[in-house]
This record gives structure tokens, C-alpha cells and sequence, in this order.
């Protein structure tokens, strides 16, 4: 009985040994395995639970163009960066060098302390804010372990996220009051820089449409003198005498060619010209450009809202809109609230010396705790 037992076991083994080895031979190599594994492991994914949507297969399947548009902009961002402070140079150059000689020699001296006095004040005005907008942090959520509320965390830096918290892919980290990276400062615009950077916007263009308006009548001179040097270039520097040209002694013997005199222009005023038409073209172009994103940003502004905020509560407004209700903006506090808050004004004076003169000061608030659902009231009163 024990004999029969222990062969029996032994025939099993050596049946199973059998069939482990045959298929150990028949396996595919071990990466296209681990291939299979992922890419089931990403079907899997995306039906995970019952919050996926077509946003998030949306955001899976085009990852790889976001990490690349990303990659792109972070270390392209300090050639924007140069390109704004080579441009911005060359106006300034322009309106020292041409603008500022015709003015002094033309306009009345009213007129000369009106475009001196102006013009210095937005150039200072655009220098410092640009200078700040680039160079201050726009904040940062805490790493360590604090007792701050907080709504979510992130599902790349793991940490937890404040309310008005979004996560930058360019940046690699968390921002507080994000609104957008902006490649042409090389810099996130969060809580700490946002009015550093929507006071550039509007300084950069009313200083361009300052340019614009101003030189558009040398634009014109300077187009239609550029025309007429084109045309002198054209034509022929000498023209042919015959009849009785040679015979009364218009010109000396065995010349034919009578040369006509030298142009009246030079290369400098060429120069000139072509520098006042590239000065009112780029203002003009920029300011266009720019002023369309400027009054974008003093809407969102005057609704309490970012340019992220603004794509959320858009569709939170739609979700509730299809249950019957109506949402709200929480961080709404009435239209001039918003703008006090936003430009840090708490006294009458501060209109003067914290909007239209350059100041450093800090925005209210730490960006970590908000006040929601405020009562209509003034938040600051002034």
C-alpha cells in the first residue's frame, strides 16, 4: 500500500515537472510581457471608477504632446524673456535717438513737458512691474505637515492643495492662486505676482498705443518718404544727350552721358525712416494684441475669478444649471471689492501710491485661507 502511494506521487511531479518546463519553452520574452502588462494597465485605468469622463481619456491619450509643450516652454522661456527686453530697448532707443530731437525741435514747450513727463512715468512703470513680475515667487503650498484646510491633494507633488490651488507642468509644482504660466516672463502668475503682471500688461499697453497715436503722422511721412527713395533708387543715374547736345558744348568732347546730381537723401535718413516705421508697427501691433488680453484679465478680475477659475466655474455653472440651481462664485466680493483686494487698496491714498506709482507691496492675504460667501459689504472700506 505505501509502495503504490509514493509511486503515485512521484508520477504526478514528474507529470507536472513536464508540463512547467513545456511551458516555461513556449513564453514570450519578458518585454513583451511587461509591454502587455502596461498597456493593459492603462485600459484598466481609464475605467478605474465612475468619475473617469472623456476629459480624463482625453488627458491620457494626449499626456505625451502636454509633457513636450511643456519641456518646450520651460527652457524656451529665457529667450522670451530676451526677445520682450531686446524689443522694448529698441523703442526706447528709437524714441531717444529720433523721436526726442523732432519733438524738442518742433512742439511747444507745453506739449515737450506733456511727452517728457508721460513718457518717462510709463517707462518706469513698465520696467518695475515687468522687473517684478518675473523676479517675485507667485507662492507655494507648505511641504510640511500643517493644520492649514485644505480641498484636494495633488495627484503629482502629493501634497495637500489650498482652495484656488492648481498644479503647474511647467513649473513642476503647485501654485497658489494660479491663473497661468506665462513664457513671456519665464514665471508661474500666482497670488504673489499677479497684479505685478496685469499692471505690465496695462502700462506696456498704454505706452504702446502712447507710441501708436503719437507717431502716426511720422509713420506716414516717414512711408510715403520711403516710397520716394524707392522710386529715385530705380531710375537711371544718367541720361543720354543727342541732337545738338555735343555740337553747342553742353558737354565736353566724347562724353554723351550728362550725370545727374548726387540724391538728396542719405543713408542715415533712409535710416531714420525705416526706424519710425518699425516703431509704429510693432506698437501698434503689440498693443492691439496685448490690449485684447489686458481687458480678458480686467474682466476676470472684476468677477473674482482666474483664468483657470473661469473654465470651472463655467462648468460648474452648467452642472448646476441642469439640477435647477444657480452657482455662485465664492470668492466673488462684488466688483469693487475685487479690485481693492486685488490691487491692495485700503486707504484713499493708496489709489495714488500703490496703483500709479511703482510700489512693492504684498497682496492681501497669505493665499492658503480664503473667505467664502462674503455679505455685500465693502471688504475694505475706502
Amino acid at each position: 500500500m505505501w509502495c503504490c502511494t509514493s509511486s503515485l506521487v512521484y508520477l504526478r511531479r514528474s507529470i507536472r515537472l513536464r508540463l512547467c518546463s513545456r511551458r516555461g519553452r513556449s513564453r514570450l520574452p519578458l518585454w513583451i510581457r511587461e509591454t502587455w502588462a502596461y498597456m493593459r494597465l492603462l485600459v484598466q485605468s481609464l475605467h478605474f471608477n465612475s468619475l473617469t469622463d472623456s476629459d480624463v481619456v482625453f488627458d491620457s491619450v494626449f499626456e505625451p504632446v502636454f509633457l513636450t509643450v511643456d519641456y518646450i516652454t520651460r527652457w524656451f522661456g529665457a529667450v522670451f524673456v530676451c526677445l520682450v527686453v531686446i524689443l522694448t530697448s529698441s523703442i526706447v532707443v528709437i524714441a531717444y535717438a529720433v523721436l526726442l530731437p523732432l519733438v524738442l525741435n518742433t512742439y511747444s514747450p507745453a506739449w515737450i513737458v506733456w511727452h517728457l513727463c508721460y513718457g518717462h512715468w510709463n517707462l518706469i512703470m513698465i520696467a518695475f512691474h515687468y522687473y517684478k513680475a518675473a523676479k517675485t515667487s507667485p507662492g507655494y503650498p507648505p511641504t510640511e505637515k500643517n493644520d492649514r484646510p485644505f480641498v484636494a491633494v495633488c495627484k503629482k507633488c502629493i501634497i495637500p492643495k489650498p482652495a484656488r490651488t492648481h498644479h503647474c507642468g511647467i513649473c513642476n509644482r503647485c501654485i497658489l492662486k494660479m491663473d497661468h504660466h506665462c513664457p513671456w516672463l519665464n514665471n508661474c502668475i500666482g497670488h504673489f505676482n499677479h497684479r505685478y503682471f496685469f499692471s505690465f500688461c496695462l502700462f506696456m499697453t498704454l505706452g504702446c498705443v502712447y507710441c501708436s497715436i503719437s507717431g502716426r503722422n511720422l509713420f506716414l511721412d516717414a512711408y510715403n518718404a520711403l516710397e520716394r527713395f524707392k522710386h529715385m533708387d530705380l531710375e537711371k543715374p544718367g541720361i543720354p544727350v543727342t541732337g545738338m547736345g555735343p555740337l553747342i558744348g553742353l558737354l565736353p568732347s566724347g562724353q554723351t552721358i550728362y550725370q545727374t546730381p548726387a540724391p538728396p537723401y542719405t543713408f542715415r535718413d533712409k535710416m531714420i525712416h525705416k526706424s519710425i516705421v518699425y516703431m509704429w508697427v510693432l506698437t501698434s501691433t503689440v498693443g492691439v494684441a496685448l490690449g485684447a488680453l489686458t481687458v480678458w484679465h480686467a474682466v476676470l478680475i472684476s468677477r473674482g475669478e482666474t483664468s483657470i477659475e473661469r473654465h470651472i466655474n463655467k462648468k460648474e455653472t452648467n452642472r448646476m444649471a441642469k439640477l435647477g440651481k444657480v452657482y455662485k462664485n465664492p470668492f466673488n466680493y462684488s466688483r469693487l471689492n475685487n479690485w481693492k483686494l486685488f490691487l491692495g487698496v485700503e486707504k484713499r491714498s493708496h489709489w495714488v501710491t500703490r496703483v500709479l506709482l511703482p510700489s512693492g507691496h504684498s497682496p492681501n492675504g497669505d493665499g492658503l485661507t480664503w473667505d467664502i460667501f462674503p455679505v455685500n459689504k465693502d471688504v475694505i472700506p475706502v
